[in-house]
């Protein structure tokens, strides 16, 4: 049975996409495929408003953070923390080789300029973390905490991991100035999984230049080197390019500022629900995310709930790491509208009840 996805990700895959992708294959290193990665790049650039080097590849966005921590990461690093995917991100600079010394706190809670104080020591190489965790639903201001670092350790790289927030928030790209900005397709792109994507900075480019043991797929010097040529270093996933073009073009046409007032008017009326009908949103006040309510629960049977809305056809998220069993998440990302948030919201309220029965 199809069913509309309101979940973290994949999401919802609107039609004229999976439309937009239904063409013939090409070579990727013939004059078309270098048109089309160049139309890719130059859409890429003005959507997301830098003029940092982007790198592409078939794979999860998970690749390119590895790729980060291989050509950032000398040898020290400092990781944020505040939840199963911040965890994460410390455990792949883990196991290429980094020590990390982690900056954690309890999952809902978010972190300001302040908790980083003296924490940017001098054989600290780069701080990490997750924009906005999608375990707890927590949206960090990363420009205000890359400003914080480089106050201290002007040495430091800044490496973010955007997954789930990339096109669905500002993140002030000018003021950021991160060195590596990770995300996927899967997400607020509204495409199947499948590339990953990498806004590199010059500094990291010279760190690049100097750092052994980078592996193959993750050198940042050879994806650049290729990148140059508007071609790719392995073969790309041409199918889901053309899907990406298409959608840059949509993006592009609603305008990034349309885009992210949007993603707040369904990230408003998840929360106000969440209110009225649960126990609130998870996160602590002032760091809510605007692409994943996560609602706690209280003592609601979240599997006959869910299974309810999927007869409706329609899909959400169940918590995940420690907050598994008190909370469920609600994805609004990609091409959903607040027309949509209002559909799933009166089926919630349906399938509530129908438990009461």
């Amino acid at each position: 049975m199809s069913r509309k996805l309101y979940t973290v990700g994949p999401v919802n895959v609107p039609e004229d996409v999976l439309k937009a992708m239904d063409r013939p294959m090409i070579t990727h290193r013939s004059k078309e495929y270098r048109e089309l990665h160049r139309s890719i790049e130059e859409k890429l650039h003005k959507a997301i408003g830098t003029d940092d080097d982007i790198f592409m590849v078939a794979g999860s966005a998970t690749i390119l953070l590895e790729g980060a921590a291989r050509n950032g990461i000398r040898k020290r690093s400092l990781g944020l923390s505040g939840g199963s995917f911040g965890d994460r991100l410390v455990q792949v600079a883990q196991l290429n080789g980094r020590q990390v010394e982690v900056l954690r706190k309890p999952m809902g809670q978010g972190f300001s300029p302040a908790d980083l104080e003296g924490r940017v020591m001098g054989d600290i190489d780069a701080v990490h973390w997750v924009c906005n965790e999608s375990s707890s639903g927590v949206l960090l201001d990363s420009a205000a905490l890359a400003e914080e670092v480089r106050s201290q350790n002007p040495d430091a790289i800044v490496m973010v991991d955007a997954v789930t927030s990339m096109f669905a928030v500002d993140h002030r790209m000018k003021d950021l100035q991160a060195d590596s900005v990770v995300f996927g397709s899967q997400k607020d792109l509204a495409l199947p999984p499948g590339i990953a994507f990498a806004v590199v900075s010059k500094e990291m480019m010279k760190r690049s230049e100097k750092m052994e043991n980078k592996g193959f797929y993750t050198d940042f010097v050879r994806l650049k080197e290729k990148n140059d040529e508007d071609y790719a270093l392995t073969t790309p996933p041409v199918s889901l390019m053309f899907g990406l073009d298409y959608q840059l073009d949509k993006m592009l046409r609603e305008g990034m500022s349309a885009r992210y007032r949007r993603h707040e008017e369904m990230a408003d009326a998840i929360r106000k629900w969440a209110e009225e009908r649960m126990e609130g949103i998870f996160p602590e006040r002032g760091y809510e995310s605007k692409t994943i309510g996560v609602v706690r629960r209280g003592g609601l049977d979240f599997d006959r709930f869910h299974s309810i809305l999927k007869s409706k056809g329609m899909e959400i998220s169940n918590g995940y790491g420690d907050a598994k069993k008190t909370t469920f998440r609600i994805g609004t990302m990609g091409d959903l509208g607040l027309k949509d948030v209002k559909q799933l919201m009166d089926s919630m309220d349906e399938a509530l009840e129908e438990m009461k029965q």
